[in-house]
């Protein structure tokens, strides 16, 4: 019985396995094929327009400037290449100086990587740079010269800065897949809790709970790949009609970060709350109206009048946030999370539409 079952586990881990490979590979489509056309590209005016013979610098510039991460911004972009220019300038000037050997090349990496943290707080700008010291002090110098590679490493700079801004990676407005995750996994948290609360399961708190515990990472993840839209966008020629999107996007991403940190904290309560094991149907109505709010909020960029909706629907369920109103509330336990829901409902009011002394308006007193 054993044998089939490790079979069988074996079996479906390799298929996760290929499957996540697969998914790596296609993911990193966009990326691959732009650190191709600027790699040749870089390679081609050096090689054929400089006539340096082996332009090995302006290749590696290139490739280490862009890389395979999402955050493609071109700020980004330019530290890195200002940090490879300041490793090779300093290593060409230095090799000029004291020749080549190997106390020159712990010379020479030392002042590279010194005046690099000088230069930057940042440690890959540091590490560019030394390794791109290590390319001029090692290598035999080129016919031109050592600093025939400086000139090398500006031509990879200005294509990696070019290809940034021409050829935009496709995933880098490619930030609705983040958003539908993080919106999908809020809806199955809250849609838990309230499940939780009608039958006093304290199983479904758990789990309800540890779903509202996996948001951060998409959190994070989605304001890394808008920040990194939005700044190539910003440059871009070719990505000017993506601008008010990602913008509205930004908003939405605002509005789910507060969404996020009240379902966290109803979560935690609620964990606690339903431990007694009392059915509680009338919070659980409560979460449920919360839900359908927090899903309109979802589809609000792809639909302006979702977002309508939310506030409507926010104002709906303002009005009957009080202890008194929510059938079986006695307890101060119950009335916590009724107070807990009265934030959530009056930062959803506010970014979608009302001024805030408006929210406060539509929430009657406790």
């Amino acid at each position: 019985m054993g044998d089939p079952m490790r079979r069988l586990e074996r079996r479906i881990r390799r298929r996760m396995d290929a499957r996540a490979a697969a998914q790596r590979v296609l993911r990193s489509l966009p990326a691959i094929l732009q650190i191709v056309v600027a790699a040749v590209g870089a390679y081609s005016v050096a090689h054929y327009v400089l006539g340096h013979e082996v332009p090995l610098v302006a290749v590696t510039v290139v490739i280490s400037a862009l890389g395979l991460a999402r955050d493609a911004r071109p700020r980004r972009v330019l530290e890195t290449v200002v940090g490879i220019l300041v490793g090779i300038i300093v290593a060409a000037l230095l090799v000029t100086v004291l020749g080549r050997g190997v106390w020159q090349i712990a010379v020479i990496l030392a002042l590279a990587l010194l005046v690099a943290r000088a230069v930057s707080p940042s440690a890959g700008f540091a590490i560019a740079a030394a390794v791109q010291s290590m390319l001029v002090a090692v290598l035999p110098a080129p016919p031109g010269g050592v600093f025939e590679r400086a000139l090398d490493g500006v031509v990879g700079a200005v294509i990696a800065l070019l290809v940034t801004a021409l050829i935009p990676r496709l995933d880098v407005l490619a930030t609705k897949g983040e958003s539908r995750a993080l919106f999908s996994l809020l809806d199955q948290s809250i849609t838990g809790l309230a499940g939780a609360l009608r039958t006093g399961d304290a199983a479904a708190a758990d789990l309800a709970l540890a779903r509202s515990r996996r948001t951060q990472p998409l959190i994070d993840g989605w304001t890394e790949s808008l920040d990194s839209a939005r700044a190539v966008a910003t440059y871009s020629p070719w990505l000017r009609g993506g601008r008010a999107r990602l913008a509205a996007e930004a908003e939405q991403l605002a509005a789910a970060d507060l969404v996020t940190r009240h379902v966290r904290s109803i979560a935690r309560r609620i964990d606690v709350l339903v431990r007694d094991g009392v059915e509680r149907p009338g919070l659980g109505a409560l979460l449920d109206e919360t839900a359908v709010i927090v899903r309109a909020l979802g589809r609000s960029v792809e639909d302006r009048a979702e977002r309508d909706r939310a506030r409507i629907l926010g104002l709906a369920l303002a009005g009957v946030l009080t202890p008194e109103a929510v059938p079986g509330a006695v307890s101060v336990p119950d009335q916590v999370v009724v107070v807990l829901l009265r934030g959530l409902v009056f930062d959803v009011l506010v970014v979608s539409g009302l001024e805030p002394h408006e929210a406060r308006q539509a929430l009657p007193p406790i």
